[in-house]
Order: structure tokens, then sequence, then C-alpha cells
């Protein structure tokens, strides 16, 4: 490992071993697991409980309960500014812990909560109110742990260690399909709409706890002499929406343009998709869909550590561009074509390449933002800058698709996730640089750059 390129005490801790990186790694990276999961699983049994909120013969009911996922994006930017700014100023480890809590909460609420049987629009109000504050968590928890994983790393793992932030998101979706899955051999379609619906929810509630208890064990990455600097009200700069925004709104603004893209696509991609491929089967091939939606998402999981480690031998641009490239001409052939597969081996390989493209963003995400930013703010400018992308181009993405399909216009869809992959594309073209000296390396070593030089193009 190359020695720091700083002088001055660095905010951070320095790895001490991969084995211990590792470690860290994978206590760090299960939270992100349950939260993730906690997400999909809304959509993953959406069809199920959609009737116990909405009137079944209201012909956008669908809408409304994508609309519902969407709104939720909404406090995400708050979510990652209170946890952001609390994880820079108090430790990543505490405000991991604490979006774990919230997240297990408002679970156990879902799991248990009345329907409008029982106490009418009421039902859907409390629904919202919940996943309202699961967005808050999960704003948070984005931020938080890209920066957590990036730091635990040592500098010639980066991108390998913190690719598994979204190994675990992924993978947070798939055990969500598995659940779905399981459910579907035990029960009928009868007593999934009536009560087994809430099983998911639950599950996801039990799991947090789990990780609660293990993340309270998770190394600290911020130094105890930043912390105390913070503590004693010395160094104001840290977790300041007002030093993020006056001194650091470049990166921010970078960070915004980078995700855009990614994010449109990743939804695109993992939730519509899966969807699309639900609708053509229909209820007969209801388990063969869910069959073709699991293997697919257990390939984009294993995809994850191979593009992380591709990233730290030839850096993050390149596997950006080949992401923002792949995705411009490969949306409409996957928006147009799957609708029409009735083939399970057909409806995979349609899939499995869009998620081949797509890992090109997901696997270097986290890092490539984490590195753009100084210890005293990372969390919060990578969460902000993310969670605003993310409720604007994201959310969004299954609700505008439901609805560009209900009224007929599904190229219109297909148009403007193109668009907004193409933007992302020509900022990481334009202004993303390869292997050069990043604010990370200046306070924990780079594995490619020494006093400041690169060392390849």
């Amino acid at each position: 490992m190359s020695e720091p390129l700083r002088t001055a005490p660095s905010p951070t801790r320095l790895p001490t071993s991969t084995a211990r990186a590792v470690l860290n790694t994978v206590k760090g990276s299960a939270g992100n697991l349950v939260e993730w999961y906690d997400v999909y699983i809304y959509t993953v049994f959406a069809p199920y409980f959609e009737a116990k909120f909405f009137d079944a013969t209201d012909k956008n009911s669908t809408v409304y309960i994508y609309a519902i996922f969407a709104v939720t994006f909404l406090m995400r930017p708050v979510g990652s500014w209170f946890f952001g700014r609390f994880a820079d100023r108090r430790g990543r480890r505490t405000a991991l812990v604490l979006s774990i809590t919230i997240m297990s909460g408002c679970s156990f609420l879902v799991a248990i909560m009345p329907t409008r049987d029982s106490i009418g629009y009421w039902a859907a109000i409390l629904l919202i109110a919940a996943r309202l504050v699961q967005g808050f968590a999960t704003g948070g928890e984005y931020g938080t742990s890209a920066t957590y994983m990036s730091e635990v790393a040592t500098p010639n793992r980066r991108g390998f260690l913190s690719s598994f932030q979204y190994v675990t998101l992924i993978g947070g979706h798939v055990l969500a399909q598995l659940t779905l899955l399981i459910a579907l051999h035990v029960l009928d379609g009868e007593a999934m709409r009536d009560w087994g619906w809430r099983i998911g929810f639950f599950l996801g509630g039990v799991s947090a706890l789990v990780v609660l208890w293990i993340r309270r064990s998770m190394d600290e990455t911020l130094s105890e002499s930043h912390l105390r600097e913070v503590d004693a009200g010395r160094d104001r700069r840290a977790g300041s929406l007002r030093a993020l925004l006056g001194t650091h709104w470049r990166p921010l603004l970078l960070v915004f343009l980078i995700t855009a893209g990614g994010t449109v696509a990743f939804y695109t991609y993992s939730v519509n998709a899966p969807a699309i491929v639900k609708s053509s089967f229909g209820a007969d091939g209801a388990m063969t869909a869910t069959w073709v939606n699991l293997v697919g998402l257990l390939f984009l999981l294993a995809l994850q550590p191979l593009g992380g480690l591709l990233s730290d031998r030839i850096g993050r641009k390149p596997l950006l561009v080949f992401f923002g490239a792949g995705g411009v001409v490969y949306t409409s052939v996957l928006l147009t074509y799957l609708p029409q597969t009735t083939s399970p081996v057909l409806a995979f390989t349609l899939t499995a390449i869009g998620y081949v493209i797509l890992t090109g963003y997901t696997s270097v995400n986290a890092i490539v933002k984490a590195e753009l930013f100084p210890a005293e703010v990372r969390a919060l400018g990578v969460g902000l800058g993310y969670a605003l992308a993310n409720s604007v181009f994201g959310g969004t993405a299954p609700m505008l698709f439901q609805a560009a399909k209900s009224g007929g216009h599904p190229g219109w869809f297909i148009g403007y996730v193109t668009a907004v992959i193409a933007v992302s594309l020509l900022v990481y073209i334009c202004w993303l640089k390869n292997r050069t000296l990043t604010e990370l390396d200046r306070e924990q070593g780079s594995a490619w750059v020494e006093a400041g030089r690169p060392a390849g193009p």
C-alpha cells in the first residue's frame, strides 16, 4: 500500500490490513442488503397488496402503487442531508446504526398495517407515511455506506471492496424475489393477496434487528482526532451544507450528473424489466417469470465485484463510458423486444445483456463519488448528490413507465431514458479524469499515483 499523500493528520483512519477491510466491508454491506431488501420487497409484492390499499376496479391503481414508490424518493434528499451531516460529524458507524433502526421499525409497521377494508383511505395514507420514513432512512444509507466502504478499503482494492455496496443493493432485490418465490411455492394466489404479502415486510424487520447488532461492532473510519475537533466546535466544515455548496459545489454537481443516467438505467433495467417479464408471462407463467428475474438478478450481482476489480486496474472512467454508450444504444432494444418475449431463455438473455451494460455504472458508482470529496463533507456530498438525482430520475422511472404504457406511448419513456443516459455519457467523457490523484488518495494513499503523478493514462 502506498504511503498517504498528505503531511497533515488524516481525518480518516488508515486501513490496517486487507483482512480487516474485508471484515468491515461485510459488516457495512450487511445493513445495505437489508435496507434495500426493504425497498424492493414493496415492488416485488406490489401486485398482491395493491387491492388492499386501492380500489381493484380502478384502472389506475397500479400507477398509484408505483406513485407511492416514487414519492418516497422525495424524502431521500432530506435523509441524505440529515444522515450525511450526522455521519460527517458523529461518525459513519453511528449513522449506519441509526438508519437501520428506522428501517426496521417501518418494515414492522407495514407488516401489521390495516387495509382499506378496515380503515378506508387511511390505509393508503398510513402506507405513504411508512414509505416516506423508509425513504428518509434509505437516503441516509446510500451516502454513508458508500463513504464507509470506500474509506475502509485498502487503496489497491477500493473499487473491488466498494462494489459490494451494489452487490448487497442488488442482493436485497434478489432476496425480495426469492422471498416471493418461496411464498408462491407455499401459498396460493388468494392467500398471497389476503395476508401472504405481509410476510416479506415482517422478515425485513427481523433481519434489520440482526444487522443492527452486527453494525455496532464495525470499526469507525473517521479518526478520533477529527471527531474531537468536530465535537469541540473547532472544525465547522464537517457536515456543513454551507461548506458543501460554497466550496464543493462542483463535485456535488458532478455526482448529480454521474448519477442521473445510472439511476434511471438501474430502475429501468432492474425494476421495470422484471415487471415486463412478469406481465409477458401472465398469471399462468408467474413462477417461470419469477425464476427468470431471480437468475437475472443473481447474474447482475455476480458481475459487480468483477467490475470493481477491473476498475482497480484500468480506472473508473472507462467503465462509466462503457455503460453510457451501451445504455444509449441498448435501452430501446430492451424495452421494445422484452414485452414481446415469452421464451424464458430469450427473456433472460435480453435482461442479462442490459445487466452487463449496467455494471459499468453500478460497480464503480460508490467509489467514483466518494473520491471527489474530502472527509469532512464526504458522506453529505455523496449522499445529497445521489439522492437528488435518484429522486428526480430513479424513483420516478417505474411510475413513468407504467404511465407511458397505460397511455399507449411506451416510446416516450424509451426516448426519455436514452436522453438522460446520453447526458451522463457526455459528463463521463468530458469531465471525469482517469487514474489521477483524488481526495481519498490524499488522505489514505493511492494504488496508482505516487507524488501526485499518474501511473498511466
